[in-house]
């Protein structure tokens, strides 16, 4: 790793992700001792939310960490945390209503997911070599390698990007759900709003930091060629 001048550009915007993986940790923190009115468990509120709309077929099932849950779309499984499988709080079923949205999503064809899935094999090259050969360019003095690192890394912007949409969706069809079965109140339902936004400020963070990696990149890349 190198420092520029440009480095300047990207440091608030790491901040801002640092900020958000806080604000994410206390927000889901706080409202775990939250317990909801109807006493369901996240696991329960995930299978019922399942079934409720015909995927019988997608199991919930509980995997090791703290805030892990995810949706992983080649086994068509919702996978929840100890916390969220077990707790019974307004955090632990926003979370668990939240991984069901994006199974949902990739049973109706959400468009913006699929687009997500395409992206994943070009996303990986794309962060993994993109600096080592946006540097080795800049070492060698050879543009067209420092222009291939950006149009790489350019690839794992985009996704970035392309997430973005994929998770608010997710977390608007968490809420409706949530409200629509009686899951929560309707107090309750701006608590849930404001862990799942906390979740949705880490991608924002995320995307922001990337983009201004990006423009470093391209800043670097014409001052180069200006020294040419």
């Amino acid at each position: 790793m190198f420092f520029t001048p440009y480095d300047m550009i990207v440091l608030p915007f790491f901040f801002l992700a640092l900020y958000a993986q806080y604000k994410v940790s206390r927000t889901f923190s706080k409202y775990a001792e939250v317990p909801t009115r109807g006493g369901n468990t996240g696991a329960q509120v995930a299978r019922a939310l399942l079934d409720a709309n015909g995927l019988y077929h997608v199991p919930v099932e509980m995997v090791h960490g703290k805030l892990s849950d995810h949706y992983d779309p080649r086994a068509r499984a919702v996978r929840l945390s100890p916390d969220v499988y077990h707790g019974y709080s307004v955090a632990s079923l926003g979370v668990a209503a939240h991984e069901v949205g994006h199974a949902i999503q990739h049973s109706s064809g959400y468009a913006p997911l699929a687009l997500r899935h395409a992206f994943v094999p070009v996303a990986n090259i794309g962060s993994m070599a993109a600096f080592p050969l946006f540097f080795l360019g800049l070492l060698m003095k050879w543009s067209g390698l420092i222009l291939l690192g950006i149009i790489l890394f350019s690839a794992a912007v985009l996704f970035q990007l392309i997430t973005l949409p994929v998770e608010f969706n997710a977390s608007n069809r968490a809420m409706q759900m949530l409200a629509h079965y009686n899951y929560v109140g309707r107090d309750e339902v701006g608590q849930v709003k404001k862990v799942l936004s906390a979740a949705a400020l880490t991608y924002v963070a995320s995307a922001l930091v990337s983009v201004a990696e990006l423009v470093k990149y391209v800043l670097i890349f014409s001052s180069a060629n200006r020294e040419e």
